[in-house]
């Protein structure tokens, strides 16, 4: 009777795991199929205890009841430590799933760091580690935690340092001062997060650097966010005038100078602001932003150096700390250079403007110097026009907007050439921008020297009215390119 019960009972264990092995791979084969058709995160842990649990199960199982070894050899143990360890590796996964994998946004289980949800896990796998030894292999756990205590201490002498690191970066992880792709400055370094780990976050410069600074020193400095909660920047720039100039008059330039500097946003609108009377000069402060910290040094580059021409434009000084003595003998000797200047550059022009040189000093007090950088606009199409402009030295382009606003170039001008007579003779505004292709200085002549010039020299009326046909027939050229395409 008792064989016939053990053949029964062996005939019964082998049935089930030939049939139920087999059945259960499929069922769970089509759950995770189900599952993952719908992005459910379940799957993954499903995927374990099928390809990792039910395997394991099985063959102890055909070990313990089919084959009947010693549940306490050494064989089996294995076999059930390892089915031991597949089951705490499904579980965390299980665990991650629930709590961590479908949490939703802003709650504090979407803001767990990843580095804490590892530790919490190392924690666990050591603890189920410990309770596989006692349960399975009958170790004696209080020497190992006697043992693993005083290693402990051992360990965390040895490297206060780096687990001083490590307990920062969670603080800081915990509490996401900033992220991946934020400009910071900490300290005294400014850079682009690039890395954050478990020990340090990794910072580019704008000099290309990579700087790593440790949590444990980020968590006693004060951090600077040029990222967030937004990407705009407010970039601050000093920049001082002479005592001389009104300040509504400074602060007028200053602002239509930032309003025009690419990369310089319009909306905020920059700001001026009079900021103190010093020694030397009156010092202004401009403030304005930029979408992207990581061109700060070009933006300031390029407002920086079209202050200088704007300056220069409107007789703005910035003063320097040095003594001038200044002797009064008749006229100035600026106002010497500036008619000498002006008479050279007349003499200079072909031959629809042929005035001497004593012509041109006569003339000079209705005519300005002005300086202007690459790219600056001298004229914008729509402005109204009340001068005449003869290139002294550089070049520019003449530009018009079409009816698709598009910009096309209509023609280059070199020194020698003018421009602005189309809106200067028509009384309308002007039907073209012109541009500094390089830096560029141009006479500006007022419209009652043009007409003093004109009555002087007739055929400088014709010569600019041949001009202008010329002109107004490649302007409407350069409006019919679109069209034609």
């Amino acid at each position: 009777m008792n064989s016939v019960a053990l053949q029964s009972n062996l005939l019964g264990w082998v049935v089930a795991l030939v049939i139920g092995f087999p059945l259960l791979v499929i069922v769970l084969g089509e759950s995770i199929h189900r599952l993952k058709r719908r992005g459910k995160p379940l799957a993954a842990t499903l995927r374990l205890v099928r390809n990792l649990i039910l395997p394991v199960l099985a063959f102890l199982l055909f070990m313990q009841h089919v084959l009947k070894l010693d549940t306490d050899g050494r064989w089996v143990k294995s076999i059930e430590t390892l089915l031991w360890v597949c089951v705490i590796h499904a579980a965390l996964s299980l665990l991650n799933v629930i709590l961590f994998e479908q949490a939703e946004a802003d709650t504090w289980r979407s803001k767990v760091p990843k580095l804490l949800i590892d530790l919490a896990r190392l924690l666990l796998i050591l603890l189920g580690s410990a309770i596989v030894l006692a349960t399975v292999w009958n170790a004696d756990l209080a020497g190992l935690a006697t043992a693993l205590g005083v290693s402990s201490i051992v360990i965390g002498l040895a490297l206060q340092d780096t687990l001083g690191s490590v307990t920062s970066g969670i603080a800081l992880l915990f509490e996401r001062p900033f992220s991946v792709g934020d400009w910071l400055q900490i300290g005294e370094t400014v850079g682009q997060v690039t890395d954050i780990n478990w020990r340090a976050v990794r910072l580019q410069t704008l000099e290309r650097e990579m700087v790593v600074i440790p949590h444990k020193v980020i968590g006693g400095e004060t951090i600077r966010n040029f990222s967030q909660p937004q990407r705009l920047h407010a970039e601050r720039i000093q920049i001082g005038f002479s005592y001389n100039d009104p300040p509504n008059l400074a602060k007028q330039v200053l602002k239509s100078t930032a309003l025009a500097t690419q990369g310089i946003l319009t909306h905020p609108e920059p700001q001026i602001f009079t900021l103190s009377y010093d020694d030397f000069a009156v010092t202004y402060e401009v403030k304005f932003f930029i979408q992207d910290y990581g061109g700060v040094e070009e933006i300031r580059d390029r407002f920086m150096t079209r202050v200088w021409y704007a300056a220069q434009r409107n007789n703005l000084s910035i003063p320097f700390p040095i003594r001038t003595v200044y002797h009064f003998h008749g006229p100035t000797s600026q106002t010497k250079g500036l008619s000498k200047k002006v008479a050279d550059s007349l003499q200079s022009i072909p031959a629809y403007v042929p005035l001497d040189e004593e012509d041109g000093q006569s003339l000079s007090q209705g005519i300005v110097l002005q300086h202007f950088g690459v790219g600056e606009r001298v004229i914008r199409q729509g402005d109204a026009g009340n001068a005449l402009y003869i290139i002294v030295s550089g070049q520019a382009v003449l530009l018009v907007v079409d009816d698709l606003n598009q910009e096309h170039e209509v023609l280059p001008l070199k020194a020698g050439e003018f421009f602005g007579e189309m809106a200067l003779f028509s009384g309308e505004s002007s039907p073209v921008s012109v541009v500094a292709a390089d830096d560029l200085e141009v006479m500006m002549i007022s419209s009652s020297v043009v007409n003093q010039m004109i009555e002087r020299q007739p055929s400088f009326a014709r010569e600019i009215g041949q001009i202008l046909e010329i002109r107004r027939r490649a302007i409407q050229a350069a409006k019919q390119v679109p069209s034609q395409s």
